[in-house]
């Protein structure tokens, strides 16, 4: 092992130039061309297997071992996001309107460089490595579900995967067990009124106070009707009504989001909504038009893979902390792998102590300290190679508490 951190630490300034020629070129979801481009060939001129436009725009690449031995998988996603960058930095974005406000330009750059490590230790590998490039992952359905059923996963025995997270202090991993990140669901409600002069609120449906009782009335479905040991989230992004200050609204848009963990709860929530949006809309004699739309899945993190990670993660000298995280209500497509092979999914800590003023993921001036990409792919790398190293007729030892 000692051997793949030193190669790491050697190629890490190659990791964090990579990172920011990404972070300067980036590209939206659905609409990844040059990146895919990019990755296929280094992981090329790397002599690996390398499968194109898996499940649309999707790179697969294999490293296959001198030694037989079980498959392990590491992905990481490469889009970017729909925001105009605000930082004031040599590697700014150069596409207008478009930067990498998540973190993903980190995540293949790290990937890139440790299948470089990898492949050095080709000879003493027991088993295969792949390296799942995923496209699309900002964007419901997501990349994920798409390349599975183009078949990325195949023979594969466990997956691993990270996120750097800006908010986490660097030299931490944050891990757990079970739910790890929540179904990310969305919804959209017209309601149709009846507009008319705002002197003569009497011949008209007002569709602004629909759409106020209805806001009022959802915030019972947690409180009241979801089991409290469930957490979910109800939250409304947007109430549009545009009119002239003396119009009372014909119609109004209304539209949110729901997270949530337990697929009773999910559905519970999706039916209470629409039930809500009923009620409101029969004491006046409105309609409405309603949309509930399924996101990701939540991501569940299978136990042994899991303590698996933890110790680990422990042996990794930059590593000063791994912290069993609460749930976390953000959605990640990660889950549909889980759903298929067992697996974990972890967050790297990317805060720079420095920082007098940390800005969140997805915001205009969001930035990561790129510290962080040694250890992700030092974490990545140990748990690749320790699990090839298991006999395969053993199961991964649990953690012991």
């Amino acid at each position: 092992m000692e051997k793949l951190f030193c190669l790491l630490e050697e190629y890490e300034n190659e990791m964090i130039t990579i990172r920011r020629y990404l972070h300067e070129n980036p590209e939206l979801s659905y609409h990844e061309v040059h990146t895919p481009k990019y990755i296929a060939e280094y992981h090329e001129a790397l002599g690996h297997e390398v499968r194109t436009a898996v499940g649309g725009r999707g790179v697969v690449a294999t490293l296959r071992g001198k030694k037989p031995g079980k498959t392990v998988a590491l992905r990481a996603d490469f889009d970017a996001l729909a925001i105009q960058e605000e930082n004031d930095i040599p590697y700014k974005s150069k596409v207008d309107g478009v930067m990498h406000a998540c973190g993903h330009d980190g995540h293949t750059a790290t990937l890139l460089v440790l299948a470089k490590a990898l492949n050095k230790l080709q000879d003493d590998i027991c088993g295969n490595i792949v390296f799942i490039h995923q496209f699309a992952e900002e964007l419901a359905p997501g990349g994920a579900i798409a390349m599975i059923e183009d078949g990325c996963l195949e023979g594969v025995d466990v997956i691993f995967g990270t996120h750097l997270w800006a908010p986490e202090p660097l030299g931490n991993i944050m891990i757990k067990s079970g739910p790890i990140m929540a179904a990310a669901d969305g919804f959209d409600i017209l309601i149709q009124g009846k507009g008319g002069h705002g002197s003569e609120p009497h011949q008209t449906k007002d569709a602004i106070m629909i759409g106020a009782q209805f806001i009022t009335n959802v915030q019972q479905i947690v409180s009241r009707r979801v089991n409290p040991l469930h957490p979910a989230v109800v939250s409304i992004g947007s109430f549009e009504a545009k009119n002239p200050f003396n119009v009372i609204a014909d119609n109004a848009k209304i539209t949110g989001t729901v997270r949530t963990f337990q697929e009773e709860t999910r559905d519970l929530i999706e039916k209470e909504l629409e039930q809500v949006i009923q009620s409101s809309c029969q004491m006046v004699g409105a309609t409405y038009q309603y949309r509930y739309k399924r996101g990701y899945p939540a991501a569940v993190n299978h136990e042994e893979e899991t303590d698996f990670l933890i110790r680990n993660a422990q042996n990794v000298k930059e590593v000063q902390k791994v912290r069993i995280c609460e749930p976390l209500m953000i959605g990640e497509d990660f889950a549909y792998y889980l759903q298929h092979v067992k697996g974990t999914f972890f967050l790297t800590g990317a805060m720079n102590p420095d920082w007098d003023e940390v800005y969140p993921h997805h915001h205009p001036r969001f930035n990561i300290d790129e510290r962080s990409l040694l250890i992700a792919a030092k974490t990545l790398g140990i748990a690749a190679i320790e699990f090839l190293n298991q006999p395969a007729e053993l199961k991964i030892e649990q953690v012991k508490s």
